[in-house]
């Protein structure tokens, strides 16, 4: 899933420069606030793109002694801004350049640049479209639109998406706006579809960074991964209950889980070997679970048969190989 989203971050990044290039110059021969409005939309969406690749790389940083559970999170932090620059760069400068031209009333000039470019772009960015829903495709899994967004802990796998989609819906808002303008001869709709392109993006731009604020905040697994973790570690004859479960993404491919027990309070129980094949058969389910951490309900251990007990299974989670960290309360 990483090369893939890798592959539609760097098709958009080439795309978007070829064609903001071009949408200025055209810009500059037409007159068209539109097409102004589209030049600044793919040059903003270059920049996005060039923000989702530092931030992919950063986030693949190893653990150090400032950050133990790593950089994952910056790629979270880095989407947020790509929604924050959508909204403020592409979506604000659309609508303040498409009023401006709608105030001063000038029709667009020659359109055939403008027409030329627009279908150059589409080409371009149906392109990129392409490789974002091939990337967007693999993280549905047979899962709707929305509830992929909503629930995919990967935000380049529905940035670069929602960025194209809205690039193509702009192209037609730009045609649209230049041909009615000249037709009709009111200048006042090249300036309205600039407009509707800055609405657009801002739409778009509140989306992605609603979703990016949730997975910076900290998103747990879904309830089906969290009743699969309940159903692995209820097996274990020496577990009596499990009390809690807690996880959070620390990246798209990381999650710490921490699980909080009650043991029985009698009955020969190997626990060394308990807390070694809880953590084991989690992360043979579920490869993203890297830091597992088990700790017994205070209660519990309170009553157990006597010190010693205690301080054997105090030995079993600093010593079990599986266990980044474990303790007893």
């Amino acid at each position: 899933m990483a090369q893939e989203s890798r592959t539609a971050v760097v098709a958009a990044i080439a795309g978007n420069l070829a064609i903001a290039v071009s949408k200025f110059v055209a810009a500059a021969f037409s007159g068209s606030a539109a097409m102004l409005s589209e030049a600044i939309h793919s040059l903003v969406d270059t920049g996005n793109g060039a923000l989702m690749l530092y931030g992919m790389r950063r986030s693949r940083r190893p653990p150090d002694a400032e950050h133990p559970f790593g950089y994952g999170h910056e790629l979270y932090f880095w989407a947020l801004i790509v929604g924050v620059l959508v909204f403020a760069l592409g979506g604000g400068m659309s609508i303040v350049s498409g009023i401006a031209h709608i105030r001063a009333g000038e029709p667009p000039g020659d359109l055939k640049w403008s027409y030329g470019v627009l279908a150059i772009a589409a080409v371009f960015e149906s392109v990129s479209w392409y490789y974002g829903l091939k990337a967007f495709r693999i993280e549905q899994r047979g899962r709707g639109f929305v509830e992929t967004i909503r629930r995919t802990k990967d935000p380049t796998s529905f940035t670069v998406l929602l960025e194209d989609s809205a690039a193509l819906l702009g192209l037609v808002f730009a045609f649209v706006g230049m041909t009615l303008a000249v037709r009709l001869d009111l200048p006042w709709i090249d300036g309205a579809a600039s407009v509707a392109i800055g609405v657009l993006l801002c739409l778009v731009a509140l989306l992605m960074v609603y979703e990016s604020k949730g997975l910076l905040v900290g998103e747990g697994a879904d309830r089906e991964t969290l009743d699969e973790i309940r159903r692995i570690a209820c097996v274990e004859p020496q577990v009596e209950r499990l009390c809690r479960v807690s996880t959070m993404y620390l990246g798209p491919e990381e999650v710490m889980l921490v699980l909080e027990l009650a043991l029985h309070r009698a009955g020969d129980f190997d626990t060394r070997a308990t807390f070694e094949r809880i953590p084991r058969a989690i992360r043979a389910r579920f490869p993203r679970i890297r830091h597992v951490f088990v700790d017994i309900t205070p209660d519990e251990a309170q009553t157990r048969s006597g010190a010693a007990d205690s301080a054997d299974a105090e030995s079993a989670f600093a010593l079990s190989p599986l266990q980044p960290m474990g303790r007893q309360r």
